[in-house]
């Protein structure tokens, strides 16, 4: 089951990145544009530094490098399993004339130590997939959290944004070793009398 999800998400991209070289569409951008500038601004209110060292987990095509770049991040780090997906941020950031990039063809939860010293970490997506995969769900929660750990300096920065998670349910999650900061606002609903958001996007600080 797993290795049929990296060929469908390999397939997916790989038909991404021929769009782009056809007609230059980007193609989806997980959770739309408002979860990119949710962040972003999140980060300027945070006053991130302009050097802090940013990983963007499982990066797709690279959309969101884009943006940070463009707001003056320079020490950026984008990782992904898939090599189409890697292919396709490439192209993206080289269509934007963004050349000092870091792009790794690394699955997140075999990074065997691979990844250290970053002062923010940013998912959107990628916990959701690895949590939802019936072969290993409990065991790829587990060490994507350790993984985690192991990424973040210490007070570093965790942002998640995730559509099958509640704030409660991510709480627990990451209640070992993470501290909560604060929820970001993003789009509710109604439904039988009851509110709730549509995603939920929160924030977390690497604690020892």
């Amino acid at each position: 089951m797993l290795a049929e999800t990296i060929g469908s998400w390999e397939d997916v991209y790989q038909k991404e990145l021929d769009t782009f070289k056809d007609i230059g569409d980007v193609g989806e951008i997980w959770f739309g544009e408002e979860s990119m500038r949710r962040v972003l601004r999140w980060m300027d209110k945070a006053n991130i530094s302009e050097d802090a060292a940013i990983l963007d987990i499982g990066t797709g095509n690279g959309a969101f490098l884009v943006e940070l770049a463009k707001q003056g991040y320079k020490n950026l780090t984008g990782i992904d399993y898939s090599p189409a997906s890697v292919d396709l941020a490439r192209s993206v950031l080289q269509a934007e004339d963004i050349t000092d990039v870091i792009l790794k063809e690394i699955d997140f939860l075999h990074s065997q130590g691979e990844l250290r010293g970053f002062d923010v970490c940013i998912d959107k997506g990628t916990f959701d997939a690895i949590s939802l995969n019936p072969d290993n769900s409990k065991e790829g929660k587990t060490r994507y959290v350790q993984t985690l750990k192991d990424a973040l300096k210490d007070r570093g920065f965790f942002s998640i944004t995730s559509c099958n998670w509640t704030k409660e349910q991510l709480l627990d999650r990451f209640s070992e070793g993470f501290e909560f900061v604060q929820q970001l606002p993003t789009p509710s609903l109604q439904f039988g009398g009851r509110t709730g958001n549509v995603v939920t996007a929160l924030i977390f600080q690497r604690i020892h």
